[in-house]
């Protein structure tokens, strides 16, 4: 069974997370969000992925997820979930590079973030994701009568 946690627990969960950390994850978890937010300001905050073994991630919607943020011992973690499909003329991707699908940027303490180029990715991965909603699904074929 699905747990769906309500938008306002799920800001409220990544508010407690980057007050938890209390470093330098915390405050680059939520630079980044502010990014994210400022590219685009439908984007809906999801927590995700909940488990024993597991607080969840932070997940980042438009019409499906554009993005999750995660907090490593050494290293803060968007991965975009369409991200090898992304044009990243500004090369932010420095992780999960192999993938088919999923693409990575790899913060570290003391990085500096480009946002201009973060907005960008991010409103390309909007762009994209919502350009997948909108395709019509494929009619069936007629099944011709007569032959089996």
């Amino acid at each position: 069974m699905k747990r769906l946690i309500p938008v306002e627990s799920a800001s409220a969960s990544i508010d407690e997370k980057v007050r938890e950390l209390g470093d330098w994850r915390g405050k680059t978890l939520a630079k980044v969000r502010g990014i994210i937010h400022d590219a685009d300001p439908e984007i809906a905050e999801e927590w995700k992925w909940v488990k024993p073994t597991s607080p969840g991630t932070a997940v980042f919607s438009h019409g499906g997820i554009i993005c999750t943020g995660e907090t490593y011992k050494n290293v803060v973690k968007m991965t975009f979930a369409k991200g090898a499909a992304l044009k990243d003329s500004s090369g932010l991707f420095n992780s999960s590079l192999d993938g088919n699908v999923r693409r990575a940027i790899d913060i570290h303490e003391g990085d500096k973030v480009d946002e201009a180029a973060l907005k960008d990715l991010t409103r390309a991965a909007v762009a994209l994701t919502l350009k997948g909603k909108s395709k019509p699904k494929p009619k069936p074929k007629p099944r011709r009568a007569g032959k089996i």
